[in-house]
């Protein structure tokens, strides 16, 4: 098992010296007759932080005996389809995966074979009876890290490197530069786009030129952000999966997401044989229980600290609301 793939899986399943992992613990389904024979189609290698989430969940739930899992990785764009009906064709019932560069394609392939349920993390809403999507917001987490960056920076500039504008992305990285204006009006943030999920060279480049334009903390929407903070002896926050076992002078604060309450939501409708062609994004909330913020105390002082755990309070409790922003950010 790759590094990041082992530390992904850890802090899911875990608390230690960061906090906030073990709101993440997967919610257990009632025993089911039989495994759901589910196929994942990742675009990117499942070392991807995105897609080493979904992967770890589904490896969790395969060995729990919930599903049979099987799956590709690194599947391009223009092939994307043909996974898509290849596993279909072998008698998949659920296919999971992602769809935001294929949406039309991918529901082309739904409406061909709509005895199969397909899950697909995308910005568009679902398609009949048998496309259900689901989106990454983690942007509650995003939020609070960027409350304690807002607190910590010396320039007042900060920086974020996102895969390219589409709305999932948008959303992470604006709720980051919200959290640090509501507590610190003066900072600026600046953002740039590397137009692939995954690249992490292209990321580092990214993460470089922010911190010579002034950022002296960065945003690693995408892997290989914080490469560059640590170059630099700078500090970098994480999204997705625990960047600081990694990392352990450089991120100081993590965006967690977690899949499983995803997956237990879609499961259980394909088990149940209930139409999945909804929209199963709120399952990922922090109110729900699918995303944090993990960080290491005593880097942000402690005053930063505190506010912010009373607005991760209030974020659960449901009293708070972080503002929802898909716009590009400028």
């Amino acid at each position: 098992m790759n590094q990041r793939l082992a530390v992904s899986r850890r802090v899911l399943m875990q608390s230690g010296l960061i906090l906030g992992a073990s709101a993440l613990a997967p919610r257990m389904l009632r025993a089911q007759a039989a495994p759901v024979r589910m196929a994942g189609v990742h675009g990117s290698p499942v070392e991807n932080a995105w897609n080493s989430v979904l992967h770890a969940a589904l490896q969790d739930a395969a060995a729990e005996g919930m599903i049979e899992y099987t799956f590709s990785e690194g599947i391009s764009a223009t092939d994307y389809p043909r996974a898509m009906r290849e596993y279909a064709e072998a008698g998949a019932q659920l296919v999971i995966g992602e769809t935001f560069p294929v949406e039309r394609q991918g529901r082309e392939v739904a409406a061909e074979y709509p005895q199969t349920a397909f899950a697909m993390g995308s910005s568009a809403p679902p398609a009949g009876d048998n496309f259900g999507v689901f989106g990454t917001w983690n942007y509650d987490g995003a939020y609070l890290a960027g409350m304690l960056a807002g607190r910590m920076t010396q320039t007042n500039m900060l920086g974020s490197v996102g895969a390219m504008p589409i709305p999932e992305v948008n959303l992470l990285i604006n709720a980051f530069a919200q959290g640090a204006r509501a507590v610190n009006p003066e900072v600026r943030h600046q953002t740039s786009f590397i137009g692939t999920f995954f690249d992490p060279p292209r990321a580092r480049e990214a993460g470089l030129a922010l911190i010579d334009a002034g950022a002296d903390i960065l945003f690693g929407e995408r892997i290989g952000t914080a490469d560059a903070a640590k170059e630099r002896g700078l500090k970098a926050v994480g999204s997705l999966i625990d960047y600081t076992p990694v990392y352990p002078d450089t991120v100081f604060a993590n965006a967690l997401w977690g899949f499983r309450p995803i997956l237990n939501a879609i499961v259980a409708d394909v088990a149940a044989g209930n139409p999945v062609g909804r929209d199963y994004t709120a399952y990922g909330l922090m109110k729900e229980g699918g995303s944090d913020i993990a960080y290491v105390r005593g880097v942000a002082p402690a005053e930063a600290e505190a506010e912010m755990e009373r607005v991760r309070a209030a974020i659960k409790a449901g009293t708070f609301e972080v503002p929802q922003d898909f716009s590009e950010p400028q």
